[in-house]
């Protein structure tokens, strides 16, 4: 060959090339670019290659590893000529190579450091085909697409592209552009055939338009947000400039700051309360109004500023009007209001609202919470209830802390927040029936609070700060006693609400259930007039309860009844008028309640007269009880049967009761033999049975003593207790009458059950004072020291009764 001709490079490559592993992905060729080259072998093949010929043999790790062997490469790579060669500080380098040719490893001519081996260089496959030079265009024309919405290709990449003149190579190069797995750029460099390399990264070409499409899709939705929200920041500052310019808080928590900062310097408050207010303020003031602690600020600053911290105004209020809204509300009553009046009386001496706790006790129905209302009402205070039946967390009262998600202050605190004064009325109802559970003890929670010598620094665990609720005015309900705690008891003054006899009953459905009852169901108070023996026969028949709300519902049904009456005969002269093409005023229709209508619309009495608990036989009494629905009668059993000596008692009896009974059975036993003849012999033939009726019911107390004795010495003498006669009184074993309580609510019970004569513990005629006149109108009061005295009166030789004391 002549001097002057040039050979190619690629003709003249070596049958053996140095191989340098590649980290990274495959290199094709066609291409100029640096390498950086640090592991110490392949800079000594570099260094070789520079010396010698300056070809090396580059492919693409099969297993990464620090020191490669031949066998953990690929078998195809690329071949390079090093143009340039930098030396790093760190004694790796960095070498320009420009790439020439395919090659695929024949043989392992030195498998390790340095890696020699034997090369076949490949030729290029059916590249002057039609289908290759439209694949070519193909392949242009969509790469053109992907560059121009992909700002990461330079001008310099498309004219490279466009300027390529070999289809092989336009494919090597977008192989080498495109963002694909370096496993998927080695398959294509180990593809020879021309048409199927660019089919292949036609298909990748694709996917990338696909993604781009995703990708432009994103880009538009986050551009649309970023402009949204930059379009309210904007609009958000002109607002606030506006606001700056009027005068007015420029943003929400620069506002709520403000509003609590001057609400807490109107307070002037000090010492604890006021450090720790004031760190609040400032902790508020720094915090990030989207961390999840400013909000547990806010709300804590805002029960804060909406309790009332100043001390309240001096009470002034007329003692007059007092009792006239108290007559007003309520009939009847008259020593409970007595007893209010004086209360307040006191309050208005004193000029102190400390220390004030009255608890109303009476059966349901009798108006404990309406009492507390009209309290309320009568000094002209806030009036705020909540009930703790059932209640069994401790939180309730007390609030929870507020390191817990969700926590609030106690009933107390929200109530004063609620009313916003710090001497309110709050009525606690049905304080006997809250429980304990692991969730703590809500009653002993109660008794900080009910405490005047504790109360004037309540902690509430959420607000942890002293508040005083020594000024609140508690009403507290219950209908027994019996179940709330001694400590908590001692803390309160007890008003006692009896039941309501049936001419109790009859005025008050006058004067408010009855009005009420008709304008709740629709009724005018002119359409309808109930007789006296109908509200009678409602008391008595329907509604024999110690309260009124049997009284109301019974009143309500009736007035339901009439309503549909009344609509139903609108309706048919509406049809009529209609039919007759008139217009027809329905008049307004009036009914007249009398018994009959009462039995008309209520269905048969619940309790019929023949119900009235009377002794009509040997072996039965009828004793007093007072339970948590009010006094009632209580009707006890004997028989007796032959067999084993002793006595069975049934009835659901409490302890307290089976007691009574069994001093009441070794009493009548020793009474027998020494005053009616009747010695042990019968005893022990006979086998007695002491029953309660209502066995569902259970039944404890100390007051039965004298009942239970009573009716075993009328079975053992055969003998029936005077008619309509009533007792109560406790039995000792040496036969003396012990005093019992509830005497006015068992005489109601005696008036509700038509009796002429109670026997009384003579300790309890100082109760008799107390029980207003037309309570004891009709009864005959016998007041007994010993049971002596009680057979002389229940069981007498003659039929006629000893002197007994007679009531007006």
């Amino acid at each position: 060959m002549p001097d002057q001709s040039l050979i190619p490079i690629d003709q003249i490559l070596p049958n053996k090339l140095h191989l340098v592993a590649l980290m990274g992905r495959p290199i094709f060729p066609g291409i100029f670019t640096p390498i950086m080259i640090g592991n110490p072998a392949d800079v000594k093949i570099v260094d070789e290659a520079v010396n010698g010929d300056g070809l090396i043999g580059l492919v693409m790790l099969l297993n990464e590893t620090d020191s490669p062997t031949i066998d953990d490469l690929y078998k195809v790579g690329t071949a390079a000529k090093i143009v340039k060669k930098i030396n790093l500080p760190d004694g790796g380098v960095n070498i320009f190579i420009s790439t020439l040719k395919r090659f695929r490893v024949k043989k392992a001519l030195n498998p390790s450091n340095p890696i020699v081996a034997a090369v076949d260089y490949l030729e290029d496959e059916e590249d002057d085909t039609n289908e290759v030079k439209a694949l070519t265009r193909a392949l242009i024309s969509e790469m053109k697409q992907i560059s121009e919405n992909n700002p990461l290709f330079s001008e310099e990449m498309r004219l490279n592209m466009i300027n390529i003149d070999h289809p092989g190579k336009i494919a090597d190069f977008i192989s080498s552009i495109l963002n694909i797995d370096k496993t998927e750029q080695q398959r294509i460099l180990e593809i020879v055939n021309v048409r199927k390399r660019m089919e292949q990264v036609l298909v990748f070409i694709k996917k990338e338009q696909e993604l781009l499409k995703i990708q432009k899709k994103i880009q538009k939705e986050i551009n649309e947000k970023i402009e949204k929200s930059q379009r309210e920041y904007f609009l958000k500052e002109e607002l606030k400039a506006i606001k700056g310019e009027l005068g007015m808080t420029t943003d929400a928590k620069s506002s709520e700051y403000q509003r609590f900062k001057e609400k807490v310097e109107e307070f002037k408050f000090e010492g604890e309360i006021k450090e720790a207010v004031d760190q609040e303020l400032e902790k508020f003031s720094l915090m990030d109004p989207n961390s999840s602690e400013f909000i547990v600020t806010r709300n804590y600053l805002d029960v804060i500023v909406n309790l009332p911290w100043n001390a309240p105004p001096p009470e002034s209020f007329d003692l007059k009007r007092a009792r006239e809204i108290l007559e007003e509300d309520h009939y009847g009553l008259e020593d409970v209001k007595d007893r209010i009046v004086e209360y307040l009386a006191v309050r208005k001496l004193r000029k102190d609202t400390k220390g004030s706790i009255v608890c109303l006790v009476g059966p349901p129905g009798v108006g404990k919470t309406s009492v507390g209302r009209s309290i309320a009402r009568a000094l002209g205070k806030q009036f705020f209830r909540f009930s703790v039946g059932g209640m069994r967390d401790e939180a309730e009262i007390k609030g929870h802390r507020r390191t817990y998600v969700g926590a609030m202050p106690g009933k107390i605190i929200q109530g004063l927040k609620i009313v916003k004064t710090k001497d309110p009325v709050f009525m606690i109802d049905e304080i006997d029936k809250m429980g304990a559970s692991y969730q703590g003890d809500p009653s002993s929670a109660m008794l900080e609070v009910l405490d005047p010598e504790q109360n004037w620094s309540f902690r509430d665990h959420y607000l942890d700060l002293p508040f005083d609720v020594s000024h609140i005015f508690f009403i507290v309900t219950a209908n027994t006693l019996d179940s709330i705690p001694s400590p908590l008891l001692d803390r309160m003054e007890i008003i006692q609400l009896p039941g309501y006899i049936d001419s109790e009953k009859m005025e008050i459905a006058k004067r408010y259930l009855i009005p009420k009852s008709l304008e709740k169901n629709g009724l005018k108070k002119t359409q309808v007039k109930y007789t006296r023996d109908a509200l009678l026969h409602i008391a008595n028949g329907y509604a024999r309860e110690a309260g009124v709300r049997n009284f109301e519902k019974n009143l309500d049904k009736i007035h339901r009844k009439l309503a549909k009456q009344i609509v139903e005969a609108s309706e048919a002269a509406i049809l009529k008028a209609a039919e007759s093409a008139k217009v027809v005023k329905a008049p307004l229709e009036k009914f007249a309640i009398d018994k009959a209508a009462v039995e008309k619309k209520l269905g048969k009495p619940v309790f019929e007269e023949e119900e009235i608990k009377r002794a009509d036989r040997p072996g039965i009494t009828v004793g007093l009880a007072w339970t948590s629905m009010g006094g009632d009668t209580l009707v006890i059993e004997a028989v007796s049967t032959p067999g084993k000596e002793g006595i069975t008692l049934t009835g659901k009896m409490g302890e307290v009761m089976k007691e009574s009974a069994s001093i009441a059975y070794t009493y009548v036993r020793k009474l027998a033999g020494e005053r009616y003849g009747i010695g042990a012999e019968w005893f022990e033939k006979n086998h007695i049975h002491l029953h309660i009726p209502e066995g569902a019911t259970p039944k404890d107390g100390p007051s039965a003593g004298i009942t239970m004795a009573t009716a075993l010495l009328s079975l053992v003498t055969g003998r029936t207790i005077t008619d309509r006669l009533v007792m109560t009184g406790e039995l000792s074993l040496t036969g003396q009458v012990l005093p019992i309580g509830g005497l006015k609510e068992k005489t109601i019970a005696a008036q509700r059950n038509k009796a002429k004569h109670i026997i009384i513990p003579k300790r309890n005629l100082r109760d008799l004072d107390e029980i207003p006149e037309h309570v004891k109108k009709g009864l005959e009061f016998h007041p007994v020291e010993r049971f002596e005295d009680v057979i002389a009166i229940a069981l007498p030789e003659a039929r006629a009764l000893p002197e007994a004391r007679a009531l007006p």
